[in-house]
């Protein structure tokens, strides 16, 4: 019989461990991903250790007691197949659930041959984001900013861009924009039309090329101008974009700058669904913090 799992708190370097195990899975995590996760929420991160062994973990974040999100859900391959995974992911929901307000909702972004294992966990079908790749030249042509504004994030008041984010993110989440829009190697853009913020994105660099996410925008204008400046962080290697597939205009923008369909997840959700403003979410921000 196999011993059973003790389930424990993650220490902060076994997160290191952790994004390390991802980078093998392929999940091409970002430079700064582990620093930044865990000043996030240090609590949300869960070891799982058989016969004393770590042999694998995941994050249950919490954004104040009304949202939380299931993400960088590992088991190392030696221990799969033998029913470990499927008690980590249990007791990972439960805590989360503790963890949370009565009548929180729960967000993951599972892959798409895992969607009916989630489902009977309670989780709920929303959409699937699809995951775009695109190579940038050492030397890109500019993109046209189609007349729109765009400047250094830091420019506009951290205020308006928290409450620009929680139109597109079901809880507001301001210890985590503090260090996601000014980590080192990597770059953050508001647009400006009217005298306000219209739209933001972030992109990163990952262990191959680099990352946009978030890309949150009031339209396709305002997307495409802060797409233009992102995309050039990027020159000499691959640009990622998780796409949410219910925006119609964020798919057109990754096909119209000849990106391609890699890899996808599905949205699924237990408890009520987030009331967000979908068609401004051209871009997630991660698959493992939501």
């Amino acid at each position: 019989m196999t011993p059973p799992l003790a389930i424990r708190p993650m220490t902060r370097s076994e997160v290191d461990l952790l994004v390390d195990w991802a980078a093998r899975e392929g999940w091409n995590p970002g430079r700064q991903d582990a620093e930044l996760f865990w000043a996030t929420d240090p609590k949300a991160f869960i070891a799982a250790d058989l016969d004393g062994e770590l042999i694998g973990g995941g994050a249950i974040t919490a954004y104040g007691d009304t949202f939380g999100f299931m993400g960088f859900f590992i088991l190392r391959p030696a221990f799969r197949g033998r029913g470990l995974g499927d008690a980590l992911w249990h007791v990972r929901r439960e805590r989360l659930i503790a963890r949370l307000g009565p009548g929180a909702t729960i967000g993951l972004d599972g892959v798409f041959a895992m969607q009916a294992y989630y489902a009977k966990g309670g989780f709920v079908f929303s959409h699937r984001d699809i995951r775009f790749r695109a190579e940038i030249p050492t030397r890109p042509a500019a993109l046209a900013a189609g007349g729109e504004v765009v400047a250094p994030l830091a420019d506009f008041p951290f205020a308006e861009v928290l409450a620009y984010d929680r139109t597109c993110f079901p809880a507001p989440r301001p210890s985590f924009l503090t260090g996601w829009i000014d980590q080192p190697e990597g770059l953050a853009l508001g647009c400006r039309r009217d005298g306000r913020l219209a739209g933001y994105g972030v992109v990163r660099r990952c262990r191959e090329g680099c990352k946009v996410g978030p890309l949150f925008a009031d339209d396709a204008q305002v997307a495409e101008a802060l797409y233009a400046g992102l995309a050039g962080f990027a020159a000499g290697g691959p640009l990622f974009l998780d796409v949410p597939e219910n925006n119609v205009l964020g798919l057109e923008l990754a096909r119209r700058h000849a990106m391609v369909d890699v890899f996808g997840c599905a949205r699924m959700y237990l408890g009520p669904l987030p009331a967000l403003a979908h068609e401004r979410v051209f871009g997630v921000t991660t698959f493992e913090l939501g």
